[in-house]
């Protein structure tokens, strides 16, 4: 492990616990320490903020981990973890949901449940639908495409149901797609906190076999690598990754770009796990700044993430156009 490395991943660390102690000192009251650890009047409040940093750790983790493992796959910089309609299609699963649940009386915390399983199971049923059309696409890029194509279609089919639905489905969708990052309460962190977990196994199980297949299909299989079982795991982790977050705050869009994007240009070249330790060490620091932006400003996190990704990709196709 080199010197350089080192003082990286200790300067990402102490940024990392900056922005958290930040985080947990911004909004519209002032807390005291003892707040935080002790029974006093804003003791609910100094939990909000807990758990306010707590998801922004886990969105930090596992977004930029999905883009990381989508990005080394197909070899591409602009892959994401919304690049194969994963996003899109949880967030289509979660509109249907809303708009034809109202009629529907459940007590509040099964209505958050069901939305965020809801989620999944949408970005679940395309997992299962990419891991046949991959069998059948030889090319990575064939998948992106198929991606795309997914995603618009469901983007077209939210728009239809927004153009129908009721005043109070559509407002409740709308506030769902802004990421309400103080609404996630501690069970549903404990429930994205195991789903996470299990994301990051399958994602350290693809690191060696990710090696070989970046110096090409024909010398990953000399080495032993199964490329349809590589292809399966880099699916599910992302499904997995992307999904929860998404269940439970809605579409963080280009995170999982532009972080690997950031941790090649402040350490390149460097090994695979190397990259990974990067990116989540980036991606917290970054998701814990975009939440303090969001509560001095009042901005909805997932505005505050595409303003700033936007302009960086469209800088990265640039880059990519004048080489």
């Amino acid at each position: 492990m080199s010197k350089k490395f080192k003082i990286l991943c200790l300067f990402l660390l102490i940024a990392v616990i900056l922005t958290a102690i930040i985080n947990l000192n911004t909004g519209f009251l002032s807390l005291n320490l003892q707040d935080f650890f002790q029974d006093s009047i804003n003791s609910q409040i100094a939990e909000i903020r807990v758990n306010r940093v707590l998801v922004m750790l886990l969105v930090g983790i596992s977004i930029p981990t999905s883009g990381f493992l989508m990005q080394e796959y197909f070899q591409n910089p602009l892959a994401g973890p919304d690049i194969l309609g994963i996003t899109s299609v949880a967030s289509l699963s979660v509109a249907f949901y809303i708009f034809f649940s109202h009629d529907i009386l459940l007590p509040e915390f099964l209505q958050n449940s069901f939305l965020s399983l809801s989620a999944i199971i949408g970005s679940l049923l395309l997992m299962l639908v990419l891991l046949s059309m991959s069998n059948k696409f030889q090319d990575k890029s064939y998948l992106i495409i198929f991606g795309f194509l997914v995603s618009a279609f469901a983007g077209a089919i939210v728009s239809l149901l927004q153009f129908y639905a009721e005043n109070q489905s559509l407002k409740n969708y709308i506030l769902w797609s802004f990421g309400a990052n103080n609404m996630v309460s501690r069970n549903q962190i404990i429930v994205l906190a195991i789903l996470v977990f299990i994301g990051l196994l399958i994602c350290f199980k693809t690191i060696k076999p990710l090696i070989g297949n970046s110096l090409g299909s024909s010398y990953a299989q000399s080495l032993g690598v199964n490329l349809n079982h590589l292809k399966l795991m880099i699916i599910v982790a992302s499904s997995l990754l992307s999904a929860s977050v998404t269940a439970f705050l809605g579409p963080i869009l280009f995170i999982g770009i532009i972080v690997p994007h950031f941790c090649r240009l402040i350490y390149n070249p460097a090994k695979l796990w190397q990259q990974w330790i990067l990116n989540m060490f980036l991606g917290m620091v970054m998701m814990l700044f975009f939440s303090i932006v969001a509560e001095k400003t009042q901005i909805p996190l997932n505005v505050i993430s595409s303003v700033f990704g936007i302009p960086v990709i469209l800088m990265m196709l640039l880059k990519q156009n004048k080489v």
